[in-house]
């Protein structure tokens, strides 16, 4: 047991890598001395981090194994809890009577557990609340509060918060929402769960962007970014760029929101972006200090221009947002001498040139 209580550490601090290698310490230890309890619980927890990395061959494959053996040893909570696991991947797949079939199957045979009974309760609001059943979302992720209230499960009571923040999100119940999100990043906090004070900070800026408290909305939505790249969770990570975006368009930042979401930060295209643009900001500060001669420079290049056309929308917006007025200044000056020795030497061909790059919708 005590192998499987440090790698549950290790999942809710985020050491995800830690989490696996003490699983499967856990795992190996449990066959050689006949523990099958915990073998159970050990495979299906390996399966569930195996899920949140995207891996969903090995963590249906080990949450099956883990209901076999539970099953076999007459363990009933564990083989519960490996369905419950299961029918929860069935629902992230957008497989939902399967899904629903399987919250029910592990309710009944597990539902003595209140702990459990309050997990699989929050899965079923969930369901529901997916639906738009918001009454019966909201009464579910009651019970389940009321149940993991029952045993001490803080964890379990942190996402109730979450969850009934978000349904009552939903209904636009704004105040309400706001008390619930508090009292799960409070929770969150004090175990130590970093994944779900991520959610619980994401969900809460939608809150925040409702009652147009844009700059709440970007700091949570920041927070809870540098949280998910920390844990490698790509798809929150993608929905934590998308409420900075929105929050840059409801400021009325329109060229930085389009930057957000074509180039959304630790994604290859922005990891392009940065080097191209980067590349040829060193470029155009060599013409400014006059270390390459500036028309022998014009004469024989044209990407310079090409890059700050693209970009010279969003400039301002990154100096504000950075706060330094010299982001990308050599490529804005080595530009605007570029466009004064083509008005001097080819007369419309920069007007010509601007509305190949940025055509007129």
């Amino acid at each position: 047991m005590a192998l499987l209580h440090e790698a549950r550490a290790h999942e809710r601090a985020g050491a995800i890598v830690e989490a696996i290698q003490c699983y499967e310490d856990a795992v190996r230890t449990s066959e050689a001395t006949g523990e099958h309890a915990v073998l159970a619980e050990a495979l299906r927890r390996r399966g569930v981090v195996h899920h949140l990395r995207h891996e969903p061959v090995p963590a249906r494959d080990l949450c099956n194994l883990s209901r076999e053996i539970a099953t076999r040893y007459g363990h009933t909570v564990l083989a519960a809890e490996a369905i419950n696991a299961l029918a929860g991947f069935d629902f992230e797949s957008g497989a939902i009577e399967s899904a629903r079939e399987g919250f029910y199957e592990a309710l009944a045979l597990g539902g003595s557990s209140a702990e459990l009974r309050g997990r699989i309760e929050q899965n079923l609001g969930i369901l529901a609340n997916m639906q738009g059943a918001l009454a019966e979302a909201m009464a579910h992720y009651q019970q389940s509060l009321f149940a993991c209230e029952a045993v001490g499960d803080d964890r379990g009571r942190a996402i109730a918060y979450h969850n009934l923040g978000m349904v009552s999100a939903d209904r636009e119940l704004w105040e309400d929402a706001d008390r619930y999100y508090q009292q799960c990043l409070t929770v969150a906090q004090a175990i130590g769960d970093i994944h779900l004070q991520g959610l619980g900070l994401l969900n809460h800026s939608e809150v925040h962007l409702a009652r147009q408290r844009y700059d709440l909305a970007r700091q949570n939505a920041e927070a809870a970014l540098a949280i998910f790249d920390r844990l490698g969770s790509k798809l929150d990570k993608a929905d934590a760029f998308k409420v900075i975006g929105r929050t840059y368009r409801e400021t009325g930042r329109h060229a930085l929101a389009e930057a957000m979401e074509k180039f959304p930060p630790g994604s290859d295209t922005n990891a392009y972006f940065r080097m191209v643009t980067s590349y040829w900001e060193m470029a155009a500060s060599f013409v400014v200090r006059g270390v390459l001669h500036e028309e022998l420079f014009f004469e024989n290049n044209g990407e310079m221009l090409l890059v700050w056309e693209r970009i010279r929308g969003i400039v301002e917006e990154y100096r504000k947002t950075r706060n330094n007025p010299m982001f990308y200044r050599n490529l804005e000056k080595a530009a605007g001498k570029y466009i004064q020795w083509m008005n001097a030497n080819a007369p419309g061909a920069y007007e010509t040139f601007q509305n190949m790059v940025n055509p007129k919708k």
